[in-house]
């Protein structure tokens, strides 16, 4: 500000180089005031009553800041021009307001009006700037000057009655869901959720996308008072963001988050559609948090993992009719394995031992592979692949080669360095539905990005794996789920590393075109992932 004169001297004026001003903010908003020392030549001196400029500077500064009664206050109809302010501040819904003179000339001698202009600038989102100039009136009146009021204060095409509003589609859906079904709609702020919100884990990366997607539709129209559009004043009249569409099932969500509800430990469930990588449903309940660990945590994916190791045995020259030894417990190198409880099946084939879970028959099968050969088969599931999908971060899994015999036996039971995510689980599951590598993805028109594929192994191979998968449910560790039809899956129990006694329970497996995976955490046994498992695929 400059410096203060004798009240009765002080008066703004145009000098060669045109209105000297200085920069003040208020609230962030830029607005532009000057203030000279001198008067203009011909000016009478009026003690106290500021000058055109210093009332245009105090206008703009208030509309900038969004003080509408305040700047109203400094026009001529204070009621006409606080309702209009306010109706077109909020209808464009800008992020920023600035607003700074450009031309307030000083009153020629014997008049009572002076006429000049000002930029108006609306910052509507990154690299959304949108800024026009508009006439501005200041009339003398008894107490002063005031600016006289006109609807093209606010646009130089608007008129008495008229508004301006963002196209900013309110109330209409953002984000469908696969069957149409909006899963968030447009609200003031951008897209949020339905008032009985689905897939919360998904919301987030969700509304990031659909507003990143409508910011190249954005619209600024003249709206008449019965609610029709007048013109387009910004942005393409034809800008109405079209509705994105995600793969999730509304249906499929529900019953996955009923299913994870149902559970006091904290539980996950990711459900994928083989067919086509969609993902159907990602839910976790309270009690596992809102970080979406769903999707990216790692965790030991325990005798899940058995599918991969079998598959790699399978390649290896294995057959599914093996009879290989299921003792209690077995010694291999420095370390003992046991089975679950230790049962003792003796010496079964490939595909019951699997059905049972055999710890020792897997653990051995395991410590003969090639130090890469549990990394090559969880690569071919999945769980060493990259997959960047629009509006989620995803981590399937980590499996790296072994050359110690020990440590291979401690993977391919899932335990040891092998970790997988609930989403990798799923994965896995689905390629074994699928017969093929699957490519996730949570969108109709928006791409996954295949950093890291993976190539699965042959169909005769996934087809063997299908049938030991069913054995599970049908007389295996999977028998609870018996009742649910043509269902096909793989129990797991995986100790946590910080705590032997404590262990993740876990349920992989696919009906028809679903595949999913469920895990209860500090469950002790598959049990509590079974029971989940049943809920989800009761209500369906």
């Amino acid at each position: 500000m400059g410096v203060r004169v004798n009240a009765r001297t002080k008066r703004w004026v145009l000098g060669i180089a045109g209105l000297s001003v200085v920069a003040i903010v208020a609230a962030g908003i830029l607005v532009l005031r000057g203030e000279s020392a001198g008067e203009a030549p011909g000016e009478q001196a009026e003690p106290d009553v500021p000058a055109p400029a210093e009332v245009v500077a105090g206008y703009l500064e208030a509309f900038a800041a969004g003080d509408l009664q305040r700047a109203a206050n400094l026009t001529d109809d204070p009621a006409t021009a606080a309702a209009m302010l306010a109706d077109s501040r909020s209808g464009v819904n800008a992020k920023q307001v600035s607003a700074y003179p450009v031309s307030v000339p000083p009153p020629a001698e014997g008049t009572n009006t002076v006429e000049g202009s000002f930029r108006i600038k609306w910052t509507l989102g990154p690299e959304r700037v949108w800024q026009y100039e508009n006439p501005i009136r200041l009339d003398r009146a008894a107490e002063g000057w005031t600016v006289h009021w006109s609807p093209t204060l606010i646009h130089p095409r608007l008129a008495d009655g008229q508004r301006l509003a963002a196209r900013s589609r309110i109330g209409s859906p953002a984000v469908l869901d696969r069957d149409g079904a909006p899963l968030l709609v447009w609200r003031q702020g951008g897209a949020k959720a339905t008032e009985n919100a689905l897939a919360p884990l998904l919301l987030d990366g969700m509304s990031r996308l659909a507003t990143e997607q409508a910011a190249d539709s954005l619209s600024v129209a003249i709206v008449a008072a019965d609610g029709t559009d007048v013109r387009t004043v910004y942005g393409e009249e034809s800008a109405e963001a079209e509705p994105l569409t995600a793969t999730v099932s509304a249906a499929t969500q529900r019953a996955a988050q009923a299913a994870v509800d149902s559970a006091g430990a904290p539980t996950m469930l990711v459900a994928i559609q083989p067919s086509t990588g969609d993902i159907l449903a990602v839910a976790q309940n309270a009690a596992a948090g809102d970080v979406p660990n769903a999707l990216s945590g790692l965790y030991a994916p325990g005798s899940t993992f058995k599918i991969a190791t079998v598959a790699a045995a399978l390649q290896g020259g294995v057959s599914a009719d093996a009879v290989l030894p299921c003792p209690g417990t077995a010694r291999i190198g420095t370390r003992t394995i046991p089975n679950d409880g230790e049962f003792d099946l003796g010496a079964v084939p490939l595909h019951e031992a699997f059905a049972h879970s055999c710890n020792t028959t897997f653990a051995q099968l395991a410590a003969d592979l090639p130090a890469d050969g549990l990394e090559r088969a969880a690569s071919q599931f999945g769980l060493n692949a990259d997959f960047a999908i629009p509006g989620i971060t995803t981590e399937a899994g980590k499996v790296v080669a072994a050359a110690d015999p020990v440590q291979r036996l401690e993977d391919g039971i899932g335990q040891g360095r092998v970790q997988a995510s609930p989403f990798g689980v799923a994965l896995m599951a689905a390629t074994v539905a699928a017969g093929e590598a699957v490519t996730p993805r949570l969108w109709r028109g928006q791409d996954t990005t295949v950093n890291d594929g993976y190539r699965a192994p042959s169909r005769s191979v996934l087809r063997t794996i299908g049938g030991m998968m069913r054995e599970v449910v049908t007389t295996g560790t999977g028998t609870a789920l018996r009742g649910f039809g043509d269902l096909r899956g793989k129990t797991g129990t995986a100790q946590l590393a910080r705590d032997r006694n404590q262990a993740h329970g876990w349920f992989a497996g696919y009906q028809g075109d679903i595949a999913f995976a469920v895990m209860v955490s500090g469950a002790g046994t598959s049990d509590p992932a079974l029971d989940v498992a049943g809920t989800f695929l009761g209500d369906r």
